[in-house]
């Protein structure tokens, strides 16, 4: 018997570098409500009672890009100043139009960027995710709901997650500890966090996935104080979780970051493409584990690599494997826009807790045939 573990790790909405994921795509679903042909590349920082946003915006109409940002902030609880940064903090511009050189090859309905992109799916979990990444994501998202439904009313934004999983043969068996870190107020003691924490964020997220931990494994803010989170405590810069929103670092992924960029740059919709095609192989029981790879230049209308990998799981030979995802999409520029349905303001959604995993993301689909 072979016994391993695997951690993955995620991060609360109100973390440093996912208020510039979310601001970037606001700006995305903002410019796509406009015009679904809006070409955007969009990157944000924000660091104490600062933020910078830079990039490429070309769209018919005008966009204000400070009070995007600013809703976004609000949104996100920064407006209590003793967190020396909220809505209002002061926000620098320098955003222009795309690369006519870039926007030659996307007009020939060719990739924006070129690249690698992976796509993976496994069995472990009824999203076909690896299990480490999904637990982690949803303590993530509970933090942050009884946050705002003020079950917890004393937490604060920002805030990480941590799970490593026991294998069994490569079967997930046991929890073997949780890390969380969640600022809070100064007047609730680190006991009460930790208390309430198990109770109203780990318990019932764990026993989701029929699992259990003891409560002397959960590790909660390490250092044993955070009152202050946020960008004060923290720089955050777009693209700088690829791992939290991929796949926890489970499988291998692609060159490029995903926020703030419209679907034209392959970085994104390839990525997207390349987690459909992998979990509709799973889906179908053609593998237990795959990973699809692609790649394209910059103007390519198709990729000029498209492999799968299925580790030695798959229940079907190489050439039925690669014939059936050659059935279920498209992986041309425009086979992969026009075949998820990519030209639309759905991207905000996914800045937090993964691109990945769940149901209401078009890439998520499962097409049986």
């Amino acid at each position: 018997m072979q016994y391993s573990s695997f951690t993955s790790e995620s991060v609360c909405s109100g973390h440093p570098d996912k208020i510039c994921d979310q601001i970037s795509d606001s700006i995305l679903d903002a410019a796509l409500r406009q015009d679904r042909f809006a070409r955007v590349a969009v990157e944000a920082l924000v660091t104490k009672n600062f933020v910078t946003l830079a990039g490429e915006v070309t769209v018919r109409g005008k966009l204000s890009y400070k009070r995007i940002a600013q809703n976004m902030i609000k949104q996100l609880g920064y407006t209590d100043k003793r967190l020396g940064f909220t809505d209002q903090s002061p926000i620098i511009i320098k955003i222009h139009t795309q690369s006519p050189e870039i926007a030659q090859g996307v007009d020939m309905q060719g990739a924006g960027d070129q690249g690698m992109m992976f796509g993976y799916a496994c069995d472990e979990t009824k999203s076909f995710m690896p299990l480490p990444i999904t637990l982690s994501h949803e303590l993530a998202k509970m933090i942050d709901t009884v946050r705002k439904d003020s079950t917890l009313s004393y937490l604060r934004p920002d805030g990480k997650t941590q799970v490593s999983v026991g294998y069994e043969n490569g079967v997930p068996k046991s929890i073997e500890q949780v890390v969380l870190a969640v600022p809070h107020n100064e007047d609730t003691s680190l006991l009460q966090v930790k208390k309430d924490l198990y109770t109203y964020v780990v318990k019932p997220v764990l026993e989701k996935y029929g699992f259990k931990v003891n409560p002397k494994d959960i590790i909660v803010n390490g250092t044993g104080v955070w009152h202050i989170g946020g960008p004060s405590s923290d720089t955050g810069v777009t693209g700088r979780k690829i791992i939290v929103d991929t796949y926890g670092g489970m499988a291998r992924v692609g060159g490029g970051a995903f926020s703030g960029k419209d679907p034209t740059k392959v970085d994104r919709s390839g990525a997207y493409a390349a987690r459909f095609l992998a979990k509709n192989i799973v889906a179908a029981k053609l593998a237990s584990r795959c990973e699809v790879r692609i790649a394209y230049f910059i103007g390519a209308k198709k990729p000029v690599m498209q492999e799968v990998e299925t580790f030695g799981t798959e229940t079907k030979s190489h050439k039925v494997i690669k014939d059936y995802m050659e059935k279920i999409l498209d992986t041309s520029v425009k086979g992969i826009l026009d075949g998820l349905h990519l030209r639309r303001p759905i991207y905000l959604s996914t800045a937090s807790y993964g691109h990945f995993g769940r149901e209401e993301f078009p890439w998520e689909k499962v097409t049986l045939q």
